[in-house]
């Protein structure tokens, strides 16, 4: 990934958050032929303890040949791609601006382990049922037994131990003669763009808003 200093951020927690606030993960490694290979999948992210590494757990349909790959060639990369929206140049006071676009996006190289032990894909989905639909819990416990076993053969889990964290954070932060407008029309605007705001107030681009005081 393509990452200016001025756009890196280190800190894990910002890939965490990303990581759960947008679950829908791309995870890339490479075919036969040395071409990459992708698949789109939700993933569940386990924070490391005591130094231990964060792991992400998903998992794919068995048909799908990329457990394979992986079995094959374990170390892959995970993109997440968080809140972007379009930059317009109205927002500097010169003219001597170019349109761009804005984006939070996290990458991690992973090592994969393949997860094929029926209770152990049954607690992996259980962790993607709490992240989602705590309520489904109830009615995949209730499954015909027959049928719970047959739908787990037919998935593959993958447990993703992350090597490294790479986050970049292209809001603009650069260009500060710029933030107070970009601020304004990006948190009026729809839900990329208001998210996008609230990571200018989190990085410091922007005032954070404060609560009218009481009787006001």
């Amino acid at each position: 990934m393509y990452l200016p200093p001025h756009f890196e951020a280190r800190d894990p927690a910002i890939a965490h958050d990303v990581v759960r606030a947008h679950p829908l993960a791309t995870l890339v490694s490479t075919d036969d032929d040395g071409l990459p290979f992708v698949t789109h999948l939700p993933l569940h992210l386990e924070v490391g303890q005591g130094g231990g590494a964060d792991v992400l757990w998903g998992h794919v349909a068995r048909p799908n040949p990329h457990w394979r790959l992986l079995q094959a060639r374990p170390r892959a990369l995970v993109s997440v791609l968080g809140p972007q929206a379009y930059l317009s140049p109205r927002v500097y006071p010169d003219l001597a601006r170019v349109p761009s676009w804005n984006y939070i996006a996290v990458a991690a190289t992973v090592e994969a382990r393949l997860v094929d032990d029926a209770d152990d894909k049954d607690s992996l989905l259980k962790c993607l049922i709490a992240d989602h639909e705590p309520a489904y819990a109830a009615q995949w416990r209730a499954m015909d037994a027959g049928l719970a076993q047959r739908m787990l053969a037919g998935i593959v889990g993958l447990e993703l131990r992350v090597l490294q964290w790479r986050c970049k954070l292209k809001i603009n932060q650069h260009r500060p003669e710029a933030h107070a407008r970009q601020h304004a029309i990006y948190a009026a605007g729809g839900e990329q763009e208001r998210a996008l705001a609230r990571w200018m107030e989190r990085l410091g681009c922007a005032p954070v808003p404060t609560a009218p005081e009481a009787g006001t």
